[in-house]
């Protein structure tokens, strides 16, 4: 049954699948809410765009899944929610999931659930309390039919740049990944590393799940459509950006953009059209 959904997810021309991340304003960071304060014309623009999926939050998820029609993107649910992502780590550092998630899931007509485990330095708690979160869901997803993303995060140390700073060490992401994938994950949402060359690694180490690539920072378009060319080039069976897609200038235009790249084999070069 977990297949079904999988199918809605990803797109049946390339097996590949673009899930554009909205879900930032669940970790309560000032920061976050750029491009998104207001939330039902942010989803409006990105669901024009028309992007294989969606990542948002149960408080959040009505406004995509009330727009009519069946080509709407799919729906990825977030699941947890941490405070792990300010410029310090709090004492009392959390990454805490939805009560009966998976069936907020089904009611929402989700195609898949997102859940993270971090593993940030000073804050071995938090990793434990993710891997805690993926072993409760697990059960649920396996009878509900509902697939699990698992997100593995390398933090860089907070005091260096604040949290969410991509550590891109391979020797951190690999065992992570595998982790993710030992723990039962359908599929990977899975950071950069430093050497985007080096990303098959990662790719062989997840087996047959597929990886999707989280976007990180904010990066320039030249950056970021170069990355994700190389990205697909690596094996890698799509990516799930955030900032760099909401706070965009032209959030409908790098939409394309990235859909060309994922979906027609597309360079960076010939991408770049779509926003000009």
């Amino acid at each position: 049954m977990k297949q079904y959904r999988l199918n809605r997810l990803f797109n049946a021309r390339s097996g590949k699948c673009f899930d554009v991340a909205i879900d930032h304003g669940f970790f309560n960071e000032y920061g976050f809410l750029q491009g998104i304060e207001n939330m039902e014309q942010a989803i409006a623009t990105i669901v024009d765009a028309n992007p294989d999926a969606v990542q948002l939050t149960t408080g959040q998820a009505h406004y995509l899944q009330s727009i009519p029609g069946k080509q709407k993107p799919a729906l990825v649910l977030r699941t947890d929610v941490a405070n792990v992502y300010g410029p310090a780590l709090l004492r009392d550092s959390f990454s805490l999931m939805l009560e009966d998630c998976v069936e907020q899931a089904v009611r929402l007509d989700a195609a898949c659930m997102c859940v993270n485990l971090f593993q940030i330095p000073g804050a071995p708690e938090v990793t434990r309390q993710c891997i805690e979160n993926i072993l409760r869901l697990k059960p649920a997803s396996d009878k509900y039919g509902m697939p699990m993303m698992v997100e593995p995060l390398v933090f860089r140390p907070n005091e260096e740049k604040g949290g969410y700073m991509v550590d891109g060490d391979l020797k951190k992401i690999l065992p992570l990944v595998r982790q993710a994938v030992e723990l039962g994950a359908d599929i990977i949402k899975g950071d950069p590393c430093d050497d985007v060359n080096e990303y098959h690694r990662v790719v062989e180490i997840a087996g047959r799940v597929p990886v999707l690539v989280r976007g990180g920072g904010r990066a320039s378009d030249a950056e970021i459509l170069q990355r994700t060319e190389l990205l697909m080039q690596q094996g890698a069976k799509g990516i799930v950006y955030g900032r760099n897609v909401i706070q965009h200038d032209n959030p409908a235009g790098i939409t394309r953009a990235l859909m060309a790249i994922v979906h027609e084999n597309a360079t960076a070069e010939q991408a770049v059209a779509y926003l000009n």
